[in-house]
């Protein structure tokens, strides 16, 4: 099986850490900016070629796909555009990026939560299985990594499950492992449609002052058979990531979620510091934390200093 982020004892920040996010809507003909994200946009499906095809030339070979679809399901069970559209890029790259799909459900349910609500409650049987529903899909596409970010109870060991009752034994998880109920989301919510109604999430995500359910999350889905794991946000999951690593022995990675991103960007627009001073600074700690990959909607703008 290959090791697409190995458990790295280096410090030094280097361009094959780096996943760039892509988000894909099908409610697009072309490409629109994501307020206050810099240079990213949410692309078509036409479009979304010659954005890869740019990132490539700058070195940027791994990818995270979010997939929005133009319908909302209460009951999600049809992945047929995110199969399209994950299908149409490993044909068009094939194995010179490497695809990890964000697996969720928060921008194809109706309230936007990353399960099936029923009454302000997650029903959790119904996640799973249309959760299920969909990592199957986008492996049958030939996506490379799954990466579940939904952060139900035991959604790993259910996937696993899944997998090896399809003939995916191999297939690898990215998981959300330790993942906290945040105010940084904003930007990104706006371009995934996926902002939660009714009721917020912090049934199923963590509080950020917990350090031990913190680390508890990422050791369970580590047992649970996860290849990857993730703490986001990263900024504030920062001295996590050393404990993570040491407790599972799992290479283990920062996602520099999107209101980071763009407090970046903000600082650089009011002229209260250099957009790529700040975004190196930022990537620089990560690094020294031992992170071994890091999901950065800047990874195309540090990628030539690299």
């Amino acid at each position: 099986m290959k090791n697409y982020f190995p458990n790295k004892s280096t410090s030094t920040l280097q361009k094959k850490m780096l996943i760039q996010p892509f988000f894909v809507d099908q409610r697009l003909k072309s490409k629109k900016i994501i307020k206050g994200m810099g240079n990213n946009y949410s692309w078509s499906q036409s479009a979304i070629i010659k954005g890869i095809e740019s990132d490539l030339k700058k070195g940027i070979k791994k990818f995270l796909l979010f997939i929005v679809p133009k319908e909302k399901q209460k009951l999600p069970e049809n992945f047929s555009y995110h199969y399209e559209i994950i299908r149409n890029l490993k044909k068009e790259f094939h194995k010179d990026i490497t695809l990890l799909v964000d697996t969720c459900l928060c921008s194809i349910t109706p309230d936007g939560h990353c399960g099936i609500s029923h009454k302000r409650k997650i029903d959790l049987n119904q996640t799973h299985y249309a959760l299920g529903l969909a990592a199957n899909t986008y492996l049958e596409a030939g996506a490379d990594i799954i990466a579940p970010s939904d952060m139900m109870k035991n959604t790993t060991r259910y996937l696993r499950k899944i997998f090896q009752d399809n003939n995916f034994s191999n297939a690898q998880i990215m998981s959300y492992s330790t993942k906290f109920k945040s105010s940084f989301y904003g930007p990104f919510r706006n371009a995934a449609n996926s902002s939660p109604k009714g009721f917020d999430r912090s049934s199923y995500q963590l509080p950020v002052n917990h350090r031990k359910k913190a680390l508890e999350s990422s050791i369970v889905n580590a047992a649970q058979g996860a290849n990857y794991l993730m703490v986001k946000p990263g900024m504030t999951s920062i001295d996590l990531i050393a404990d993570i690593k040491k407790e599972t022995l799992l290479p283990t990675g920062a996602y520099q979620v999107s209101g980071e991103f763009a407090s970046l960007q903000l600082l650089h627009k009011n002229k209260l510091g250099n957009y790529q001073d700040l975004l190196f600074e930022s990537l620089q700690v990560f690094a020294r934390a031992k992170a071994d990959f890091i999901i950065t909607y800047g990874a195309r703008d540090i990628a030539k200093y690299l």
